[in-house]
């Protein structure tokens, strides 16, 4: 097989896309991850308890495939308010290191009119090697 699927255990199933596709060569894609949590509720409706979310999420199915945060290699984020992330940028770095720690792989931003799910605040993609 050319790749494999990656689900963490006890997550709601993926409908219509897979939340992380593995290699043959060891390198992991993660879709886009929003501030939902395993059961796709949103605990927070607020851009930094969502941002935290979706990184724990990217995290989640990092470890799901074998992986740890130092293996990421790319993060592209897409945000919904540009004045909202620069004015809490001092909370997006606090929440950041608390979750992925000093380890900043490459990064775009891209800021957005919507998200597919309408109380989506962001969505973080993922590229690891492992």
């Amino acid at each position: 097989m050319a790749h494999e699927v990656i689900q963490p255990e006890g997550w709601a199933k993926a409908k219509g896309y897979a939340n992380g596709i593995k290699t043959a060569d060891n390198q992991l894609f993660i879709g886009g991850q929003i501030g939902w949590t395993a059961e796709q509720k949103f605990e927070s409706h607020d851009f930094i308890g969502q941002m935290e979310q979706a990184l724990k999420n990217i995290v989640a199915v990092l470890e799901a495939a074998g992986g740890k945060v130092e293996d990421l290699v790319r993060l592209t984020w897409y945000v919904t308010d540009k004045k909202e992330y620069l004015a809490r940028q001092r909370e997006v770095g606090e929440v950041y290191r608390k979750v992925l720690g000093r380890h900043f792989p490459a990064m775009t931003m891209v800021v957005v009119s919507a998200l597919v799910e309408d109380e989506a605040l962001v969505e973080i993609e993922a590229t690891a090697v492992l």
